[in-house]
């Protein structure tokens, strides 16, 4: 490999995941690690496979982003979530590309393979899941809608096959938790962007999703598992439009006390 990559990792309170994501990058030239203040075992597990560790309060999943992006001392960026694993296939595929004499590219993107309730989907809108996260530094950026970021590279980008392994959720609980915490960032960001409520986004965008998801995307060949995304998916889009409805149109209770 002729030029240096710096493994770029987010993390808060992923001890039973951290340690996968980082013997995955082990190969990369210097892993950096920006943390929310974890409460259990991260920090440790961490710091014996890199020194270069900080913590910063969270500012969103796109300022978070820029700011380790910005600590990398090397040309390249890998990004990379606390649940995710560079499978041999994908470190492989990155090793080929950057072999001397190489078409010249400013980024790469590769699928993201999810594994969900012991299995890994292969139908729906979690496959395929590209995501753009090795890119020149000085080139690429995070952008987006909270909690939706992506990265964006002025230059050319390259399609590798090979794919990012990702461990979703735990169970099903932890799937309805984190869409109902998504749906409420969601709701926000589009609130403070002037956005406000509409009955068609509520009455369709859920059904629409359902649809896409377990029709027209085949998840149903994903069996019970198929299902369940779908739903649950569906069940985010429905509450985060609520909750764009309650800050449309509910003072908050602050204000509400304030008047007796």
């Amino acid at each position: 490999m002729t030029e240096k990559i710096s493994a770029c990792i987010m993390t808060f309170n992923e001890e039973k995941n951290i340690e996968r994501c980082l013997k995955s990058v082990m190969w990369c030239d210097e892993i950096v690690i920006l943390d929310s203040y974890s409460t259990d075992r991260t920090l440790e597990i961490c710091r014996q496979y890199t020194e270069n560790v900080h913590q910063h309060p969270w500012q969103g999943y796109i300022g978070q982003r820029n700011l380790i992006r910005g600590m990398a001392a090397n040309p390249w960026v890998l990004f990379l979530d606390a649940d995710e694993e560079v499978s041999p296939q994908l470190r492989e595929a990155i090793d080929k590309e950057f072999q001397p004499g190489r078409a010249a590219y400013d980024g790469y993107q590769f699928p993201r393979r999810v594994y969900y309730l012991d299995r890994w989907i292969r139908y729906g809108e979690w496959n395929p899941d590209i995501k753009l996260r090795l890119f020149k530094k000085a080139l690429g950026r995070s952008v987006g809608e909270e909690p939706h970021d992506q990265v964006i590279v002025d230059g050319p980008v390259k399609t590798l096959r090979s794919p990012l392994y990702h461990y979703t959720y735990e169970d099903i609980a932890d799937h309805v938790n984190t869409m109902n915490r998504f749906s409420s960032i969601s709701a926000q960001a589009k609130y403070d962007a002037g956005y406000r409520f509409r009955w068609i986004d509520m009455l369709g965008r859920p059904m629409f999703r359902f649809v896409k998801g377990y029709v027209l995307k085949l998840g149903f060949l994903d069996g019970r598992r198929g299902w369940l995304i779908a739903l649950i998916s569906a069940f985010g889009v429905a509450i985060k439009y609520a909750k764009l409805w309650e800050l449309t149109h509910i003072p908050p209770l602050d204000a509400v006390k304030g008047k007796d």
